[in-house]
């Protein structure tokens, strides 16, 4: 078990819990300048956009629903699972997402944040027979990280300044 009151372990709860109420203005301070984050959607480059894509997800995701658990955590940062439902906005298909969060801290924030889940168990859940069929493949990984990054682009250029 984890010790809950390290303080890397409460900067993780409070991240997770500020994500639960998707309040991403409480997520954006959580990440450094020079932060990176991948998963199999996306793959950013600097806090502000980090912070962006949460921001969008957060906003689209009317029915989100989150929950969290520590796994680990030490003085580089820690481990959080993750679970989210939602509805996938392109499809409108139901999600149940499962994801393990490995992130490093320094001096109180997030440098680094890597998400892993399953790309082939959520292609099949979001993108219905497509997914299933080339879940498993580079090709549509490819294609969702392209389709993913062009929409933040767009969900950035269009929101009021």
């Amino acid at each position: 078990m984890p010790d809950q009151n390290h303080p890397n372990a409460l900067i993780l709860k409070d991240f997770y819990t500020a994500f639960s109420q998707r309040d991403s203005a409480k997520m954006r301070e959580f990440y450094a300048k020079e932060a990176t984050f991948e998963d199999p959607a996306f793959v950013l480059n600097g806090g502000d956009r980090i912070a962006d894509m949460w921001e969008m997800l957060c906003k689209r995701g009317k029915d989100l629903e989150l929950t969290h658990e520590l796994l680990d955590v030490n003085d580089q940062g820690g481990t959080v699972k993750w679970e989210a439902h939602y509805t996938f906005n392109q499809t409108g298909r139901k999600v149940h997402n499962i994801i393990t969060a490995h992130i490093k801290i320094k001096d109180g924030k997030f440098i680094e944040h890597r998400d892993d889940f399953d790309f082939w168990r959520w292609s099949k859940q979001a993108l219905g027979a497509p997914g299933l069929l080339l879940g498993w493949s580079g090709f549509l990984k490819n294609k969702v990280r392209q389709m993913a990054g062009k929409g933040l682009d767009q969900y950035i250029a269009a929101r009021p300044s």
